[in-house]
């Protein structure tokens, strides 16, 4: 588990760092060219709409975990506006949560109890 929470923090500090250079020089704006390149048919535009769904999943197994609770519902838009950082940290809070214990990292309090 601390190799996880490691990783975690790392990805925190990584993509945040990228991200604070990124705004640096081209701005806070990402939506029009996030959805512009899809709207070209072209593989930065793929990539998009693949990562798109893949914060759809993280936002869905966010919301589940919560069992669609207005503060899964809630962490879960988060999860898929805010991409890895949001979910890094929220992994790392529920770790220290669950105890260490993944069964009920993965599936919630509830669930992982049955």
């Amino acid at each position: 588990m601390a190799a996880f929470r490691a990783f975690l923090v790392l990805v925190v500090v990584v993509v945040g760092a990228y991200t604070a250079v990124t705004i640096t020089n081209h701005g806070i704006n990402l939506f029009p060219d996030f959805f512009g390149d899809m709207a070209e048919m072209g593989w930065p535009g793929q990539f998009n709409l693949d990562f798109m769904f893949f914060l759809a999943f993280s936002a869905l197994w966010v919301s589940w975990r919560h069992e669609f609770s207005g503060a899964g519902l809630t962490l879960g838009v988060g999860a898929f506006l805010l991409g890895a950082p949001y979910l890094a940290t929220y992994l790392l809070i529920q770790s220290f949560r669950a105890k260490g214990d993944v069964r009920v990292l993965l599936l919630g309090e509830g669930r992982a109890a049955v």
